[in-house]
């Protein structure tokens, strides 16, 4: 049980990583002036989407195979509860973030690099409150 949990971490932590990378990426590309490091920003964006998408596949896969040994505790538990709200919200953002993705390598520079900063920070704010979360245990 403690490998599937430590794999379980070593995968949030590096599907974390490319989630908090890839929206930098978008900020450089609203950023950018000419097209050449537009191109090699989109190309460099579709390329970590790709390569992180499987890690958060491993991710949640591991941590419902951790659930699933004490699926009734952890599933009645309010802090379990609002982890795998968390969990869902970042499966969201990283939908979201394959549409943008999506966009850039079609060529729309629609979003601000502002926009983009704000964007850059939600994932930062999940981590937190998961993390709390977990090791706190309210409720």
């Amino acid at each position: 049980m403690l490998w599937i949990q430590a794999l379980h971490v070593v995968f949030v932590v590096t599907w974390f990583a490319g989630l908090f990378y890839l929206p930098r990426i978008f900020v450089y590309y609203a950023q950018a002036e000419d097209d050449t490091t537009k191109t090699t920003l989109a190309i460099m964006a579709r390329k970590l989407y790709r390569f992180v998408t499987p890690l958060m596949m491993l991710a949640v896969a591991l941590g419902l195979w951790r659930l699933s040994f004490a699926l009734d505790y952890y599933l009645s538990s309010l802090w379990m509860q609002l982890k795998l709200l968390g969990v869902v919200c970042l499966l969201v953002y990283h939908v979201q973030c394959g549409r943008y993705v999506a966009r850039i390598n079609g060529g729309d520079n629609s979003k601000s690099h502002v926009f983009y900063r704000f964007f850059n920070e939600v994932p930062v704010l999940f981590l937190f409150a998961i993390v709390l979360l977990v090791y706190i245990r309210p409720g």
